[in-house]
């Protein structure tokens, strides 16, 4: 299993075995079931997530009562309310499991410790970060300038490997459009 863990950091950052074992004793392995939380809104949010199988939304109910979805996450992913991680306050998003999904998670002090005691790893997450708030950036961006015929365009062509496996209404909801809007595109 620490296989999937040590590519996927060795994709940013070479690891000596000594250096791959510490950092794999601050991660937990767990497994969820489908529509399993592994968060829920107003929780305080301690850990960061990624994916090694399965399919994970993360977003919210908002006053109307509509789902709104932030990001899917699938193999290789991170996702968690970074927010309510970073700030230490109660989550404003849920993440929960669209399939059976397995991931590692890492808490707030222990990601900082790792870091603390090898600078590589302070390399990884930073660059992790950085990625994620480039495609946050790419995602708003695409939101506001974008035609809903385009955001499904991208969406499809992002995610085309497990887009078969979300449900419509969740892909509504990602794109910022109604059931009947997904509806039309997705037969045009």
């Amino acid at each position: 299993m620490s296989d999937f863990l040590r590519k996927h950091i060795e994709n940013i950052v070479r690891l000596s075995d000594a250096e791959f074992e510490e950092i794999l004793s601050f991660f937990q392995f767990r497994k969820y079931r489908k529509r399993q939380f592994l968060i829920q809104e107003n929780q305080l949010v301690d850990e960061l997530f990624i994916v090694k199988s399965g399919l994970l939304k993360c977003g919210m109910i908002d006053d109307s009562g509509k789902e709104q979805i932030l990001q899917f996450a699938t193999e290789d992913w991170w996702i968690s309310d970074y927010t309510a991680f970073y700030k230490h306050q109660p989550a404003r998003l849920a993440v929960d499991c669209i399939d059976d999904s397995e991931v590692y998670s890492i808490t707030y002090t222990q990601m900082n410790e790792v870091c603390r005691r090898i600078p590589k790893a302070e390399r990884f997450f930073r660059v992790k970060s950085n990625l994620g708030y480039c495609a946050l950036q790419d995602r708003v961006l695409a939101l506001m300038t974008k035609t809903a015929k385009e955001r499904y365009e991208d969406f499809i062509h992002q995610y085309s490997e497990w887009s078969n496996r979300i449900p419509k209404q969740l892909i509504a909801s990602y794109l910022g459009v109604s059931r009947e809007t997904l509806s039309r595109l997705y037969t045009s």
